[in-house]
């Protein structure tokens, strides 16, 4: 519950706010990727303004994501091997724990 009324007041607003920043910005505008010739329409694209904002948003969403994924790439190696080792040590431990209880199946009862 306390999570709903959380993403409530955090999105409802964001959601407000973006509404008002894509109709603040309808103007089309052009991005020119020809430096050179930025008149070329070979390599231009004209769209509205926000429609830019929301693609280099979305480009550092991803970028950013990326760079944390593999920055954290020791410690899920790491994660990884002591789960590894962990299974192994379990394994042996129950080998053990078995040979003790057949070991104390065989001594005479008193």
């Amino acid at each position: 519950m306390a999570k709903k009324i959380t993403n409530l007041l955090i999105l409802l607003p964001l959601g407000i706010i973006l509404i008002i920043f894509c109709v603040a910005n309808r103007k089309i505008v052009t991005l020119a990727f020809n430096p050179f010739r930025p008149e070329d329409q070979v390599l231009s694209l004209s769209a509205p303004f926000f429609v830019f904002i929301f693609i280099a948003l979305i480009i550092g969403m991803f970028a950013g994501s990326a760079v944390t994924w593999f920055s954290q790439g020791k410690h899920r190696k790491r994660a990884r091997n002591e789960a590894k080792e962990a299974v192994r040590w379990q394994s042996e431990a129950d080998r053990h724990k078995a040979r003790a209880e057949e070991i104390a199946g065989q001594l005479p009862s008193r």
